[in-house]
């Protein structure tokens, strides 16, 4: 038999541990680079840049689509890395606390 008042202190609880998880992703950092380590980017589990590194050679260097190209790429990798660290984390601060329902997709809540 289906206990809903078991069902509804899991999701009390899953919100609280989902609340606690996303409030630490700040704390996960992921990196990124680009043009051989020419820039290097970080980022951070809400997938905010952190850091940035611009090799001094691109600095002068006049062709300034190339040093914009570098620098997204970089970024993007950072980012990249940083939303799958965090979906990792989610998952695990998450684990067993709700049942496997088929159809109940709960990865867009971050």
């Amino acid at each position: 038999m289906f206990d809903m008042m078991k069902m509804m202190g899991k999701v009390k609880e899953m919100q609280s541990k989902m609340k606690e998880a996303q409030d630490q992703l700040k704390d996960i950092t992921a990196d990124g680079e680009s043009g051989g380590g020419l820039v290097k980017a970080r980022a951070n589990g809400n997938k905010e840049l952190i850091g940035l590194e611009i090799d001094e050679s691109l600095v002068n260097v006049t062709d300034k689509d190339m040093m914009r190209d570098l620098i997204i790429a970089a970024v993007n990798k950072a980012v990249n890395e940083a939303d799958m660290k965090a979906k990792e984390h989610i998952k695990k601060s998450t684990d067993g606390l709700m049942p496997n329902i088929p159809g109940m997709d709960l990865s867009g809540m971050m």
